[in-house]
């Protein structure tokens, strides 16, 4: 039975406003649906008209705010309920479903993305006046919390300055900085405490998640990524599945899969060749596990995508 995480709606009249604000601004920025990249380093915007299927897809660190429409998310036993009064903290890669399950062209789902610098991440925590978080016990990489309309408020700010370029070199930084403020103190910003504090466990966990999207094709040898992320087998073990809902050989073959499903959709790879470039000794167990992944063997599989929308990207 999977396990539900989700947000207590709001009623706050001044937080439906900064909410109705920052749709109005997507929408205006945006023009059509889709996925725009603006030219604040880090910063998408993204309207879906339509409800989607369930997909496989890759969570990058960092921040999603929700305006319009609802989405669900699930990693391992765990399911994450997005709508219109959430954000999703996402704090280590991770791979994971997703879904949309409310957008239309009425009433369109609509979010900004946010890439998290963890430098930065660190250099806001060793401020003096930042204040603790409360303390959240769900461990896993994915956290959903409530807007407020301090951040929903620099959020607005943020995308205001695409209208003022000279600008935005200076003062994005200041707002990003605000908006890690802004998360840092609710509940779910202990999960961003975590990852960015030196020694601590889940920080030490991301050095062995980072060493296996970097070298996901060579051979997974786990006292050498023991050795990396500085703690024993047994340690790692425990501590990478409480991030990531999964092993680190579950979260290599999720990796390899999906970077071989990539290639073979974007350069037009064979399945022989994407197998062998992602790692893959024999090309039969490739196929059978990327069968067992996403439901149908390469070839049909990329074929589907190709002859339909395409759902990789969406956030």
């Amino acid at each position: 039975m999977k396990r539900g995480v989700r947000v207590t709606k709001q009623a706050d009249p001044a937080v439906l406003e900064m909410r109705h604000l920052l749709a109005q601004r997507i929408v205006a920025i945006m023009g059509k649906a889709g996925e725009h990249i603006t030219a604040i380093p880090g910063l998408s915007l993204y309207c879906r008209t339509a409800p989607t299927a369930c997909f496989r897809a890759s969570y990058e660190p960092g921040l999603s705010i929700f305006v319009q429409g609802r989405k669900r998310i699930l990693l391992g036993d765990t399911e994450y309920l997005c709508d219109s009064s959430s954000f999703l903290l996402s704090s280590i890669d991770v791979p994971a479903q997703s879904q949309i399950i409310e957008a239309s062209d009425k009433t369109p789902l609509l979010s900004m993305f946010l890439t998290l610098d963890l430098p930065t991440v660190r250099e806001v925590l060793n401020r003096e006046d930042v204040p603790e978080a409360k303390t959240l016990s769900h461990r896993q990489g994915l956290a959903v919390g409530e807007t407020t309309v301090g951040l929903l408020s620099a959020c607005i700010r943020l995308l205001e300055l695409l209208d003022a370029p000279e600008d935005m070199p200076f003062l994005s930084q200041l707002i990003e900085r605000e908006i890690l403020y802004r998360i840092l103190r609710t509940p779910q910003g202990e999960r961003l405490r975590a990852i960015a504090t030196n020694g601590d466990l889940s920080q030490r966990t991301t050095r062995a998640i980072a060493w296996l999207r970097a070298n996901f094709a060579k051979p997974l040898r786990m006292d050498e990524l023991a050795s990396t992320a500085r703690m024993g087998v047994s340690t790692l073990h425990h501590q990478f599945r409480a991030l990531t809902a999964m092993s680190p050989l579950q979260y290599q073959k999720q990796i390899r899969l999906q970077t071989a499903r990539e290639r073979m959709l974007m350069d037009h790879l064979d399945a022989t060749t994407a197998a062998f470039e992602v790692g893959y000794e024999s090309v039969s167990q490739f196929s059978r596990e990327y069968s067992r992944f996403f439901g149908q063997p390469p070839i049909r599989d990329i074929k589907t995508l190709r002859d339909g929308p395409i759902a990789a990207g969406v956030r």
